[in-house]
């Protein structure tokens, strides 16, 4: 069984954010930092060198021998968009609302704060939480 890649991490999240060179990213970095907070009322982690992350579980996939721990809530700044793990497909009603976003299987992009409803998001990530901890802890 291969081990996974991605794991909790002593690293600085705040260094991590703090080194972003994109100045809109950074600073979206930092306004993520706060929001996760706010809503998951836990202190950050690092995953690996890019993903920030909130709270944790283990998990075993159904379709191979793989299992790990990842986080209940995270996002990543990632140079082509922001990255928030948050399990699309389950919220189609809070994506409606958001503003300018694309999403993939289990994640969400978003170009820049700027181009959605923070409040909207906000909901967004307070429910994508509350699901992750219903269904693994």
């Amino acid at each position: 069984m291969a081990e996974p890649k991605t794991k909790v991490n002593d690293a600085s999240v705040e260094d991590f954010l703090g080194s972003i060179e994109n100045e809109t990213r950074q600073k979206d970095g930092f306004e993520l930092l706060e929001l996760y907070k706010r809503v998951t009322g836990l202190e950050p982690k690092m995953w690996g060198s890019s993903i920030v992350g909130f709270g944790m579980y283990h998990y075993r996939s159904g379709r191979s021998s793989q299992e790990g721990d990842w986080p209940l809530a995270a996002f990543s700044p990632r140079k082509q968009s922001l990255t928030l793990y948050v399990d699309p497909q389950n919220f189609p009603d809070l994506l409606k609302d958001l503003g300018k976003h694309t999403t993939s299987v289990a994640c969400l992009y978003i170009k820049k704060l700027d181009d959605i409803d923070l409040k909207a998001l906000e909901r967004l990530v307070s429910a994508s939480f509350k699901q992750a901890k219903e269904d693994y802890t």
